[in-house]
């Protein structure tokens, strides 16, 4: 299911032993556009912590009760490893984080999750296929949901407006559209960009090019409040476009059912 970034911020945390905190904010990679990790605040509980959720401790998202589920108890996550919250997520920490849960890194392998381009749930082949594409790996730079609201984005002829959320799919956390607000551009309109689209991103000057043109965007399927993220309103937006959908991609890799 399809989410944006600042409907699931505020929702509560509904670990096995309770209520542990509520979401603040996300950091994914720039490199397959993909949340590595869910930021909690605790409030009284751990404070000066900060709290990093990896996906694989997460279970269902309820828009109705405005819960995450998460699969972990609150002494797993006060005896994790501990992030000072005016560092930046090292590699460092997430060896220990990861090697402390037991969970597969997610930049060993050629996927988007290490050996899987999806959440591998089955720890007895973790380590087969982490040893299988150990020599495949890569320097994730992680982002923050919240800062990089608020980026310039810029088509191929020119500025359309600036990033406003981030739409997120719970099944394996990937980033799947980024909202663009183009008030100041063209009033009133807010459109998707997915971003297999984005051309580059220059950090430095807080910057999304894509390879678009202003009119192909101006063209796009509206997205307003009130839109549903239907199969069929991405199938508008894809075919706009002219563009593969990611399910279709994502398919080929999926182990058929027997």
């Amino acid at each position: 299911m399809l989410h944006k970034a600042k409907t699931i911020n505020g929702y509560k945390l509904d670990g096995l032993d309770g209520e542990m905190g509520k979401v603040s904010e996300f950091y994914f990679d720039d490199h397959y556009w993909v949340v590595r990790y869910l930021v909690a605040n605790t409030g009284t509980w751990l404070s000066g912590r900060h709290i990093l959720l990896s996906p694989y401790a997460l279970g269902a998202v309820s828009n109705e009760e405005h819960r995450v589920a998460v699969t972990l108890t609150k002494q797993q996550i006060e005896a994790s490893p501990s992030l000072d919250s005016d560092k930046p997520v090292s590699r460092q920490f997430e060896a220990s984080f990861y090697a402390y849960y037991g969970w597969p890194p997610y930049s060993v392998g050629a996927y988007m999750w290490g050996a899987y381009p999806y959440i591998a749930r089955d720890p007895m082949k973790w380590a087969i296929d982490a040893a299988k594409e150990k020599e495949k790996t890569w320097d994730p730079h992680l982002r923050s949901t919240y800062d990089v609201g608020g980026h310039h984005v810029q088509a191929e002829d020119g500025d359309i407006g600036h990033v406003d959320d981030f739409v997120i799919d719970d099944e394996n956390w990937a980033i799947r559209y980024l909202i663009i607000d183009t008030r100041n551009w063209w009033p009133g309109k807010r459109v998707l960009v997915a971003p297999q689209w984005i051309e580059r991103v220059s950090w430095n000057e807080s910057t999304v090019f894509v390879r678009l043109s202003r009119d192909a965007i101006q063209r796009s399927p509206e997205y307003t409040e009130e839109s549903l993220l239907s199969r069929a309103y991405e199938d508008a937006l894809h075919r706009h476009y002219n563009r593969r959908g990611y399910w279709d991609d994502e398919a080929k890799d999926r182990p058929q059912l027997r």
